[in-house]
Formats: structure tokens, C-alpha cells, sequence
């Protein structure tokens, strides 16, 4: 048996080709004779070698009915008039509703001089079998013409689904590359905005620490550390691209923590209860609220006390990160963008962000609901 898969994969000529071949098969069966479409009521005829050649003309362009529509609709046409002024009246009559089908749902060009040298068409064919003495009349012409008006339309109708099918297809692709390339910049500048911050900000006290060495020592492989910390950062976020990588989170709170008292940053740390094993990406976001906040700190209020405050529940996990005598990124020439990022994070998991002035200080909280999917 042929899988769905692998016929589908086949060329269109093939996969048309049945059709055809049965159309044209049924037409020569004796007992079919004289059973197919008769327009203009005229006597019927016995087959003969004229009548094989056109059932042939009839039946085999359908081959090509999705590749050359234009071909396949225009050879059918000719060889549908032989066969009604010849009064074979064969099966292969209904080729002709097939081929208008596939020619309003795969030309792509002259669509509309099509039409119109169709009708001109009929209306000559018409003329010719009345002249050949067709008793059908003119409501049997015009019936005839609104059926194969009918066909025509269908072909239009499902031209027009495929194109609003692929152009929905192409709109959601857009939005799932937009919202990737937004996903991505927002691990990078969470990543990377840290690190970067704090090598800065230790480099800067390098500086003033010539005559002590072991401090400079201490402040520079603070700074390697760090770097370090980045690059391994990196690769995991290079990792998260890789589609066969399974996502896991492998922040660490406390060594954010120590990594920031190291750039000159005092933090006051409180953990209270531990992450449920079902805690999903709220453990994720939760580190990532506290990473923006302690970046935050050093840009904008470095050398100032923050206090980090992070309670796991059975059902969500709430951060408080609190900086005395902070400016905010705004007033500075801040992007805002870390605690957009923040924000959307939480709305994403369903849970609730903010970040203003408080008690004399800036203060970031996020209530993270626990249980989502990563």
C-alpha cells in the first residue's frame, strides 16, 4: 500500500493521471455508450475510430490539468465540441466540468480573458449545433452554460481558500519568528546586560585599587569569574536554540547573589521554603526578576544597600528586590527594556509585576504563579 505521505511527495501529473485513465476506460465500456453528457439533443452515433481519438483528447490532458491548466481546459474544450456535434455523447463528456474546476483553481494568469473566450466559445458551439439541427433550445443552452459557469466558480472559490490558507499560514509564521527574535533578545540582554554590568563596574574599581594589590587581585579574578559566568550563560542560551535541546534551568540564586556583593553590590539575601519540583519556568522567571533587579542596582544605585527577598509557596513563588536611593532607567538614558521584558515573563505565566518607588527606594516585585510548563 502507497502511504498518504509518499503519494502526496509524487509529481501532480501522476497523481492526476488515475483519473484519466478511468475517465477513459469507463467511456469505451459498451454498456456506457451514449451515457454521458448530451447537449443540443442531437441523434447519437456509433463509436468509431474518431470517437477513440476523441475520448483520448477528452480524458488525457487531465494529466496535466494542475501543471498546464490552461493546455488541459482548451484541448478538453475542442474535443468536448467534436464529441456533442458528432453525437457520441461518451462519459469522457464530464472531463469538461474537470477541467473548468482545475482551470479556476490553478490559472494563475488571464483569468478574466479566459472567461470571456469561454462564453464567446459556448455561444459558437451553440450556434453550431443548432445548425447541426439540436433540438435542446435556448433554456437547455442556458442551463447547460450556468453549470459550467458553476464549475468555473467552484475552481475560483477554492483558488481564493488556498490563498487566504497561505496567507494565514504565512502570517502565523511571522508572528512565531517575531515573537522568537523578541524571545531571544530577552535572554540575551538578561544574560549578558548582568555580566556585562558587573565586569564593568568591577573593572571601574580596578582602577583605584593599584596600591592595594590583594585587593586588585581579588577585583580582578572577580572578573574573570564573571566572564566566565557569561560565557557559560551564553552557551546555555546557545543550547535553548538548538531544537533537539531539552530546556533546563540550571540558575542559581545565591551564586547571582555573591556575584553582585563581588562587583561592589551590598545585598542582603532571604530565602524562605524551597521550589516544588513541579515549579515549571516560575523558578526561571523568578531568578530572572531578581538577575534585572540586582542589574539594575549596580547601573543605577551602585554601592547603595538592596535587599533580595525570594518565598517559594506551594503555588507560586514571590521576589521583592528593594534598592535605597535608586534612579530609575529612565532617568538615566535607560532603555527600560529589562523591566518590560520582566513584565511580560509574568503576564506570560499568568502572574502579577511591578516596579516603582517605594519607602525611599526602587522595588521590583512579581507574584509568579508555580505549576506552568516550561
Amino acid at each position: 500500500m502507497i502511504s498518504l505521505q509518499r503519494w502526496r511527495g509524487w509529481d501532480v501529473r501522476v497523481q492526476d493521471a488515475p483519473l484519466a485513465l478511468l475517465l477513459a476506460l469507463g467511456s469505451v465500456v459498451p454498456a456506457l455508450h451514449d451515457k454521458g453528457t448530451q447537449l443540443g439533443g442531437l441523434p447519437n452515433r456509433p463509436f468509431d475510430a474518431l470517437a477513440i481519438a476523441v475520448i483520448a483528447f477528452e480524458c488525457l490532458p487531465l494529466v496535466v490539468r494542475r501543471r498546464w491548466p490552461m493546455v488541459c481546459l482548451v484541448l478538453v474544450s475542442v474535443a468536448f465540441a467534436v464529441d456533442q456535434a458528432r453525437g457520441y455523447h461518451t462519459v469522457a463528456g464530464t472531463a469538461l466540468l474537470i477541467a473548468l474546476i482545475s482551470a479556476g483553481a490553478h490559472l494563475a494568469h488571464h483569468r478574466r480573458a479566459t472567461v470571456i473566450a469561454l462564453t464567446a466559445a459556448y455561444a459558437g458551439l451553440a450556434v453550431w449545433l443548432d445548425l447541426l439541427g439540436a433540438t435542446e433550445g435556448v433554456a437547455g443552452f442556458v442551463t447547460f452554460y450556468l453549470a459550467v459557469a458553476a464549475a468555473w466558480a467552484i475552481g475560483a472559490w477554492l483558488r481564493l481558500s488556498r490563498s487566504a490558507e497561505e496567507e494565514r499560514r504565512r502570517h502565523v509564521a511571522e508572528t512565531t519568528r517575531a515573537a522568537e527574535r523578541t524571545s531571544i533578545a530577552r535572554e540575551l540582554h538578561d544574560v549578558v546586560t548582568h555580566h556585562v554590568t558587573a565586569m564593568v563596574v568591577q573593572a571601574e574599581a580596578a582602577r583605584y585599587l593599584t596600591a592595594a594589590p590583594e585587593r586588585l587581585d581579588q577585583t580582578l579574578q572577580a572578573i574573570t569569574d564573571t566572564g566566565r559566568r557569561s560565557l557559560a550563560d551564553l552557551r546555555h542560551l546557545l543550547d535553548l536554540l538548538n531544537p533537539d535541546h531539552t530546556p533546563e534551568f540550571v540558575g542559581d540564586l545565591r551564586g547571582l547573589v555573591e556575584q553582585t556583593r563581588l562587583a561592589g553590590q551590598p545585598v542582603e539575601f532571604a530565602e524562605e521554603g524551597q521550589a516544588s519540583r513541579d515549579a515549571g519556568s516560575a523558578e526561571a522567571v523568578a531568578y530572572r526578576v531578581v538577575q534585572e533587579a540586582l542589574t539594575n542596582a549596580l547601573k543605577y544605585a551602585h554601592g547603595n544597600p538592596t535587599n533580595v527577598s525570594v518565598r517559594y509557596g506551594e503555588r507560586e513563588i514571590t521576589v521583592e528586590v528593594g534598592t535605597s536611593g535608586a534612579t530609575t532607567p529612565a532617568q538615566v538614558g535607560g532603555s527600560g527594556r529589562g523591566l518590560a521584558g520582566l513584565r511580560e515573563r509574568v503576564d506570560v505565566l499568568g502572574g502579577e509585576f511591578s516596579a516603582g518607588w517605594r519607602d525611599g527606594g526602587f522595588v521590583v516585585r512579581a507574584r509568579i504563579p508555580a505549576g506552568n510548563p516550561a
